[in-house]
């Protein structure tokens, strides 16, 4: 059961890929909209905090006078726990530094015209950051990408044990 669309809400229906359900969302909103939030449906736990955050971090992300300065988009973002592996089938090959990695979550939030254009190249990505990397990487846009503190509520709900954790969770608020 799904709850009715708030007033002046959209729906608007997804494609075959992430980036086709971006899509897909970003043509359905109004002209005057400058900023644009992508949350996966399996992080339902994310804390409003977070969410603040991130769309603040590219709101107050101006830059003057240095378009590399500028913020574009931003993630919340936790640092990576786990002792990281690279493997070959089932043989360690390589143990990865895990200084400077973290775990990003959603929402992912961009201004919309950087978006937009992110999504005119005809390629797919979990991620919608990857897309805004691959414009400043070839020089298509000035301006940086950002993270703010993610939160451990943020979960990906993908696994069964998760629906777990995430049931213990919400039986703990107050």
């Amino acid at each position: 059961r799904f709850a009715p669309l708030a007033a002046g809400a959209r729906l608007a229906v997804g494609g075959e890929s992430r980036t086709a359900s971006v899509r897909a969302g970003l043509a359905a909103l109004d002209g005057d909209v400058d900023l644009v939030a992508v949350h996966d449906a399996a992080r339902a736990l994310t804390p409003p905090e977070v969410i603040r955050r991130t769309v603040a971090a590219v709101a107050g992300g101006a830059s003057g006078n240095d378009p590399d300065a500028e913020v574009l988009a931003a993630a919340p973002a936790i640092p990576v726990a786990d002792t990281l592996k690279r493997v070959d089938g089932d043989r360690v090959v390589a143990t990865v530094d895990r200084a400077g990695l973290v775990g990003v979550q959603t929402p992912q939030v961009f201004r919309r015209e950087v978006l937009a254009r992110a999504l005119d190249a005809d390629v797919d990505a979990t991620d919608d950051l990857a897309l805004v990397e691959r414009l400043l990487a070839d020089g298509v846009v000035r301006g940086r990408i950002v993270t703010v503190a993610g939160s451990t509520r943020g979960l990906k709900i993908t696994w069964p044990d998760d629906v777990l954790v995430a049931e213990a969770l919400l039986a703990a608020r107050p």
